[in-house]
């Protein structure tokens, strides 16, 4: 549910964009848009510029992954025309004064934690990011193998012109293209970390595994959506069940 907290003037397209934008940060371990997350409590446009208010399930979330979902969110924001004025503030968590503080001087994460950070956001964007295309590969396999259109002696062989059109097909496109894998049709859709094939005889170890990576992922978002629900069960405006409180304020559409 998204709350309208207040509107004047001619409706802004800028709310929408900015709902849009967000929509396309994930948390990077649960691979879920931090909109479908309720993570976003607060979406304020006026003609100074966009605020915006996070949350996370617990105030001692991990702060590499709070800062990575604070600053796309700021670069998704930030790219929009007319945006002016970006403002991320992350709520209620131990480290919201040096991130929101980093943010706002777009100091980049090692620049916002110092010598607490051991290296750069890369190499954890990558784990996650393979680990995404995992989850949808299985979701892909065990789909085919669940309606009996494929047998366990051939996921090994299956490419992506015998996966049928869909979400979960164009979720595993995505993720693909995320990893740098090919999309052309005839590419096997059962590879390994590497990006590369597994041999038939290794593909029923390969789905069990991306299955476990799949079910650990799901029960994370499980997990997490209750703790939100539960940690913000009492907030009258935004509880942990509810999209963000909306104020649109701006009197001016953009000129483009």
């Amino acid at each position: 549910m998204t709350a309208v907290a207040d509107r004047r003037a001619t409706p802004s397209t800028m709310v929408e964009a900015a709902i849009a934008a967000l929509g396309t940060v994930v948390d990077p371990e649960l691979d879920e848009p931090i909109t479908d997350l309720n993570f976003v409590r607060s979406i304020l446009v006026d003609d100074e510029g966009i605020t915006v208010h996070l949350r996370l399930p617990t105030s001692f979330c991990s702060p590499n992954f709070a800062y990575l979902m604070a600053s796309d969110a700021q670069d998704a924001l930030q790219q929009l025309d007319d945006a002016g004025l970006v403002r991320v503030m992350l709520d209620d968590h131990h480290d919201s004064d040096k991130i929101n503080a980093g943010l706002a001087a777009e100091a980049g994460y090692l620049g916002t934690f110092g010598v607490e950070a051991d290296e750069g956001l890369d190499d954890l964007r990558a784990t996650f990011v393979r680990k995404a295309h995992t989850a949808a590969m299985e979701r892909c396999v065990s789909d085919l193998l669940a309606r009996h259109e494929v047998t366990p002696d051939e996921i090994g062989h299956l490419t992506l012109r015998d996966l049928p059109p869909g979400p979960k097909k164009s979720a595993l496109l995505r993720r693909r293209a995320n990893v740098g894998l090919s999309l052309c049709p005839n590419s096997l859709v059962l590879v390994g970390d590497d990006g590369q094939p597994v041999s038939p005889d290794d593909a029923g170890m390969r789905l069990r595994f991306a299955r476990s990576v799949r079910i650990s992922m799901e029960g994370n978002g499980h997990f997490c959506r209750g703790l939100l629900a539960t940690r913000y069960a009492d907030d009258a405006d935004c509880d942990g069940r509810s999209g963000p409180v909306i104020t649109d304020l701006r009197t001016h559409r953009s000129a483009s």
